[in-house]
């Protein structure tokens, strides 16, 4: 599947209250492609990420998909076509992993239908998909963090969504069940061309997963392009005033990111 939805934000400025966050921001998330939104804590990436999903509407610009204000479409139209996994997502209580995962079949459904076969395969699919079929009838609830976070992912794939946001994916997870999750993004991604975008705090991971690198600070955009062209010490220094080594990933060839701090310099 190639991705063809085009996603845009011009000129847009985001706040709460009399606080602005985001300033005159320009973006175009590159279709098919991973991207990863990097920065300090309060530089804007969740509030642009929210804003993207049409959970927050601009004070001033635009979010276009395929030219039309997000404004301006039905609710409906735009859950076929935009995903979002938010920050720590709460199921309702004791609903199964099956349940969960078939309620991202609701923007597929006209009101008071019945599932159809076709709802069912997409389910099963999913849930094959992400791991956790043999889970299916499992109260979400029971589940560890990393089983919770592929029953999340299950109902965005049940979604069908061309481009699929998510917030800080691998918050709370080990280090293992991170890469089990950024390696199923990546699977989507390559298999059905899917655009992801997603807001990561690791930089390292965000630099060997990511096409594309998107860097803010202080709600603007720092520098945006592929980790390799723009990830560097100088970088690193003016997004999270971090003094800093890269150096080659000895496993990926991607940016590998050392922190000096104050002490074990060499």
């Amino acid at each position: 599947m190639t991705a063809s939805h085009r996603l845009v934000a011009a000129e847009v400025t985001l706040g709460y209250g009399d606080r602005t966050i985001v300033e005159q921001l320009d973006l175009g998330i590159a279709p098919g492609r991973i991207t990863s939104i990097v920065g300090a804590n309060g530089c804007g990436k969740s509030t642009l990420l929210r804003s993207l999903a049409r959970l927050m509407k601009p004070r001033d610009g635009r979010i276009l998909l395929d030219d039309t204000p997000l404004q301006d479409r039905h609710s409906k139209e735009i859950a076929r076509v935009l995903g979002l996994l938010p920050q720590n997502p709460v199921a309702p209580e004791g609903i199964v992993v099956s349940d969960l995962v078939g309620r991202g079949r609701h923007p597929h459904q006209r009101a008071m239908s019945r599932w159809s076969a076709r709802d069912y395969e997409v389910i099963a699919s999913a849930l094959e998909a992400t791991g956790i079929a043999d889970l299916a009838d499992r109260p979400v609830d029971e589940l560890s963090g990393g089983q919770r976070q592929r029953v999340w992912i299950a109902m965005a794939l049940a979604q069908e969504t061309d481009i699929l946001l998510l917030d800080e994916p691998t918050t709370f997870l080990d280090v293992a069940h991170q890469i089990e999750v950024l390696d199923l993004l990546t699977d989507l991604n390559r298999e059905r061309g899917t655009t992801i975008v997603m807001v990561l705090h690791d930089l390292n991971l965000a630099a060997r997963y990511s096409d594309v690198l998107v860097a803010m600070r202080d709600g603007r955009i720092r520098a945006a392009g592929e980790p390799s062209s723009i990830l560097d010490s100088e970088l690193v220094s003016d997004v999270f005033g971090l003094a800093s080594r890269v150096i080659p990933d000895p496993v990926s060839g991607t940016p590998l990111v050392l922190p000096q701090g104050r002490h074990h310099v060499r």
